[in-house]
């Protein structure tokens, strides 16, 4: 019988399931979309039962569309949206509340509290991350403080707290398993990725009891096995990994100093920085990248919150497109933007600049401006965005780019990946297979079972597909440059006014 890899890619907006073969192919996939609630502004939530419920479900259907059922699934691999949390109730196995999403800025007046007490350059050296709504420790607290009787239960020993990855296993292993990966837990600001342990100091400051944690693990090694209904046989757990460290090893990233940016809900850019730690002087994030076979590799990354959701503002809010293929037809109706600038801060701005406060702003439109000239400024928002995170990591990293691995949804849009290419004045390579998150979760569930020998034998497998080369001497293309910072200084003076 034929042997595949299940990877399960637990999104921000889908769930999503893939079979691979031992080349790195695609058998069988599925994916379903969940809903995302908004109760406030500012404030984004999941309901982790339905992420459940869609992951299970996909898992299944992608495994009965390859004819095949569990015994010829080797190992399962899993790779989630990062920094979004739950909190359940051991007992009983149900969330306490709302998962509360990695975009969700309702604690940002916390962290600013904390920043005035002087507390961020402690939780820097730490954690490698900059005090931030975005991460989980201030969204746990949250829950313990507004859920009726979740902090009494939580002192004492009831509750139970993770990042997705924690909660798919929890109830893949039917509460035999409440564990992480060193990825995830660097994404908490809880965890210690010097000394790779969860840190007392950092859990008294947000006053979450360890009792919650989930028990932290390697990146690739076999956890356990299911025990659900989904599968007809019990399948070894063997890989984790946050999305964009995924990603980052499904594009064969494997040498410090190379760089993927995945382009999805937002665009993800992180740099293998080897085996030591980076700090960074640019406000970038210094983050575990995997741990395997016993060795832990760092990296540095830029968060961008707004990219392919870009796309979806301008399909679903103004309607200008029915499906988001259709931007790039729009977009090359006409060769500029005509002087529009899109600076697309919808959650406030991420790296390098951090802003949690800026808001989305078009700037430069005339009774010129037509709907394909605001498309082309949304495309190039997501590349100029990405610009101005590979200049901070040249900086911080002292080490040239000589290209761009790229990856997600958005990265099949010629039109921006050129763009992309014109002005960083480097190549940018698209693999065959976009589903780099996917596979890269696979290749860690592999490896620790056997099913590939070694990451020289994944290396083999070979995604190459498109390269976009800079077309050189654009003098538009340094104006468009110039007016994109113009247009973040504006967008940050309007914030700071606030």
């Amino acid at each position: 019988m034929p042997q595949y890899i299940l990877a399960l890619d637990q999104g921000t907006t889908s769930s999503r399931a893939i079979l691979f073969d031992r080349k790195g192919r695609i058998v069988a996939q599925a994916q379903k979309e969940f809903t995302q609630f908004f109760p406030k502004p500012g404030w984004v939530e999941h309901d982790p039962q339905e992420i459940w419920s869609t992951q299970a479900g996909v898992a299944a259907e992608a495994t009965v569309k390859a004819g095949q059922n569990g015994r010829s699934i080797a190992a399962l691999g899993i790779t989630n949206q990062r920094e979004t949390v739950v909190v359940w109730n051991r007992k009983t196995g149900k969330p306490v509340y709302n998962a509360i999403v990695w975009q969700d800025r309702r604690t940002a007046a916390f962290c600013d509290q904390l920043r005035t007490e002087g507390r961020e350059e402690g939780i820097r050296e730490k954690t490698g991350l900059l005090l931030d709504a975005y991460f989980s420790a201030s969204k746990v607290r949250w829950i313990l403080d507004n859920v009726r009787g979740a902090r009494r239960k939580a002192e004492a020993g009831q509750l139970a707290f993770g990042t997705i990855d924690s909660w798919l296993i929890w109830n893949f292993t039917q509460g035999e398993l409440h564990i992480t990966d060193v990825s995830n837990a660097s994404r908490t600001m809880l965890f210690n990725i010097h000394t790779l342990q969860w840190d007392d100091e950092l859990l008294a400051l947000f006053d979450i009891p360890r009792s919650m944690l989930p028990e932290v693990r390697s990146s690739s090694e076999v956890y356990g096995h299911t025990k659900t209904t989904v599968f007809a046989s019990k399948i070894p757990l063997a890989g984790i990994a946050g999305d964009q460290q995924a990603a980052l090893f499904g594009q064969h990233c494997s040498e410090p100093g190379m760089v993927k940016s995945t382009y999805g809900t937002g665009c993800f850019l992180l740099m293998n920085t080897g085996t030591t730690p980076v700090p960074s002087r640019n406000k970038l994030l210094t983050t575990v990248a995997w741990q395997l076979n016993g060795q832990v590799h760092y990296a540095l990354e830029g968060s961008i919150f707004m990219a392919g959701a870009v796309v979806q503002w301008v399909r679903d809010n103004l309607g200008i497109i029915k499906t988001a293929a259709e931007i790039e037809a729009l977009a090359r109706q006409v060769s500029g933007t005509g002087g529009v600038y899109f600076v697309p801060a919808f959650a406030g701005l991420g790296a390098p600049h951090w802003d949690p406060y800026a808001r989305g702003t078009l700037l430069g439109m005339s009774r010129a401006t037509t709907a394909a000239h605001i498309a082309r400024a949304s495309l190039e928002a997501i590349a100029f965005q990405t610009m101005d995170v590979l200049e901070a990591m040249k900086t911080d990293s002292g080490l040239p780019i000589a290209e761009l691995r790229v990856d997600g949804g958005a990265s099949a849009n010629n039109l921006l990946m050129q763009f992309q290419a014109d002005i960083l004045h480097t190549t940018v390579i698209r693999p065959r297979i976009l589903e780099s998150t996917a596979l890269g979760a696979a290749y860690l569930a592999g490896l620790a079972v056997g099913y590939w020998a070694s990451p020289d034998d994944i290396q083999s497998t070979g995604q190459l597909g498109k390269v976009f080369k800079p077309k050189a001497g654009l003098t538009a293309t340094t104006e468009g440059i110039d007016g994109w910072h113009r247009a973040v200084r504006a967008v940050r003076a309007w914030s700071q006014d606030g």
